[in-house]
């Protein structure tokens, strides 16, 4: 069953052309109880793509997320429309890894996000980025 705050998901695709965080959507975690073990959720987005601030030419990633989730999980259209969301947007690698980790991390209020960036080289130099976020004791379960 869909939950009903799911905007995306069953829908037409509107494409984004530009930058946008509220794309993202969630939906409850059915099983908060296994968060506090081992539960992660990985997703790999192996054709990323954004543009150099300076040279306005296109830049290609391989985008990984893990986390383990506390109430929500994210809604992976909603994921796929704002990754692509970037595909228009100049910025440097390790801006972009670190404003999806913090987005998501906003979204979703997980135990821990990892978020990292496998560049395709420029000039011969791969730039890889990888930013964590955690929460303060989040070996403990996170009540509201």
């Amino acid at each position: 069953m869909v939950e009903p705050e799911l905007k995306q998901l069953g829908k037409k695709t509107e494409y984004p052309t530009a930058y946008s965080p509220k794309i993202l959507e969630k939906f409850t975690n059915k099983f908060p109880e296994v968060s506090q073990s081992e539960y992660t959720v990985e997703l790999d987005c192996p054709e990323f793509t954004s543009l150099c601030p300076i040279t306005n030419q296109p830049d290609f990633a391989r985008i990984k997320i893990t986390y383990a989730p506390n109430h929500y999980l994210v809604e992976s259209k909603s994921l796929k429309l704002y990754l692509g969301s970037f595909r228009n947007r100049g910025s440097f690698h390790e801006e972009i890894v670190c404003t999806i980790a913090k987005d998501l991390n906003e979204l979703l209020e997980p135990l821990w996000i990892e978020v990292q960036g496998l560049f395709t080289p420029r000039g011969g130099i791969s730039i890889n980025p990888k930013v964590k976020f955690e929460k303060k004791n989040s070996h403990q379960k996170n009540e509201r």
